[in-house]
């Protein structure tokens, strides 16, 4: 453990909000690994007469790649800086799609999966690491600025992929955007610099932060730091499900091809939810990131994952309507997206800034282990029944919000009421 301070870089890419743009910018461009790969489920079902099954298994194996490898990814950051990972990261993630192009087998497939996952990982963990480092005074905010580069990226892309897909086909379409995406983050990460955020930048007063920085092998051997994983894997899975089964529903209601109209375009019912849902799930991240840093981290997770188990059942109940699903899609990513920087913040809040990439990142591995629930999603719908996966869902969603009030809150408390005791000797010192 050790107790840190850093003095503030004055140059033009030195300055802390150079540095987060340029991170939201990679994020976007890293998000159609996850938030696209929906669109192409039932064309490459078609063409290579995969199940959807199969072909979810290559979902979760980016996703337990991504997250993972993120540690290790973290601690490259920690060590030699953003630069070299985010530039390495890019060439992962412009193979994949490209090696997707091609791919005739599962084990292609599956092979294109861990590279993407590596990819996605070293631009995801770097990119909010550093958001963490270099505002230690808006960690909610900024990790939420970060993370909404993920979840609203793929928005702006939605449509140019559908519409290629349909009429370039599938493989044209990886091809293009893998080459466009990789080349675009390579450039990005060049600007990257290591995070020095000024002295005497302190939380809000909200929020209780750390005076100790734990490294990740003390940070894994506390029960907080479980019970906080605990919460992220429960509510992260529903999330992921609903990402990469929400084309299957749609094809099960009936309706995934239904033109709708929309400003004057006519788009099919299953483009227009993604593009809502991909924005909202983006605009969640630093809204929910800056109420949590005002009202506290456990205040706002018990309003959004009880928020978001409502959705889910508000899905199951009325979905098979086309205008309700349109409700409620966009609601579930409404009430998802924003763990993806509540977490982050209440990680570096609890166990310090110092090795922030590598403990956000050692956080982060809990979206893996969420991910072993999307194909297990889809054997349990094989009977042509959503319902149980929604409702399970839903339940899980809305424990975790009440856990994360009544258990976690007063686990944090009593965490820092013993850190003080800790701490207080060793600063009479300094």
């Amino acid at each position: 453990m050790s107790i840190a301070a850093s003095p503030a870089g004055n140059s033009f890419l030195g300055n802390r909000w150079t540095q987060l743009f340029i991170g939201i910018a990679c994020m976007a461009l890293v998000a159609n690994l996850q938030y696209a790969w929906t669109l192409f489920v039932i064309p490459m079902k078609t063409e290579n007469a995969w199940t959807a099954a199969e072909i979810q298994f290559a979902f979760s194996i980016f996703i337990l790649v991504e997250t993972w490898l993120v540690p290790v990814e973290g601690w490259l950051v920690d060590r030699f800086g953003p630069r070299p990972v985010v530039m390495g990261g890019a060439l992962f993630v412009g193979l994949s799609w490209v090696i997707n192009s091609f791919a005739t087998t599962l084990p292609m497939l599956y092979t294109a999966s861990v590279i993407a996952g590596l990819g996605a990982g070293c631009v995801y963990g770097t990119c909010v690491g550093n958001a963490l480092k270099w505002f230690p005074d808006r960690r909610g905010f900024a990790a939420g600025l970060t993370a909404a580069g993920f979840g609203a990226g793929a928005a702006l892309t939605v449509i140019p992929i559908a519409n290629m897909i349909h009429n370039s086909g599938y493989r044209q379409t990886f091809l293009v955007f893998g080459a466009i995406q990789g080349i675009a983050i390579f450039i990005l990460g060049i600007a990257l610099i290591r995070p020095n955020p000024g002295p005497g930048i302190k939380p809000v007063a909200r929020v209780v932060a750390s005076k100790v920085d734990y490294t990740p092998g003390e940070m894994v051997r506390t029960p907080l730091f479980w019970m906080i994983y605990l919460l992220f894997v429960l509510v992260a899975g529903g999330g992921l499900i609903a990402t990469a089964q929400l084309g299957p529903i749609a094809k099960a209601f009936g309706f995934a091809k239904l033109p709708v109209q929309f400003f004057g375009a006519t788009l099919p019912l299953l483009t227009l939810a993604l593009s809502v849902d991909n924005l909202l799930n983006g605009l969640t991240r630093p809204i929910c990131g800056l109420l949590s840093d005002k009202i506290g981290r456990e205040n706002t997770m018990v309003i959004v994952f009880v928020g978001e188990g409502l959705a889910l059942l508000g899905m199951n109940a009325y979905g098979h309507n086309p205008y309700a699903f349109l409700v409620f899609a966009p609601l579930i990513f409404l009430f998802w997206g924003e763990i993806f920087s509540i977490f982050p913040a209440i990680c570096a809040d609890t166990f310090g800034s110092k090795y922030a990439s590598s403990n956000a990142g050692t956080l982060y591995t809990a979206k893996g282990t969420a991910a072993l629930l999307v194909p297990i999603a889809s054997l349990m719908a094989a009977g042509g029944s959503w319902e149980p996966v929604l409702i399970g869902s839903a339940v899980v969603s809305i424990v975790a919000g009440l856990s994360a009030k009544f258990i976690l809150a007063p686990m944090r408390k009593r965490w820092f009421a013993g850190m003080r005791e800790e701490v207080d000797p060793v600063l009479q010192t300094q």
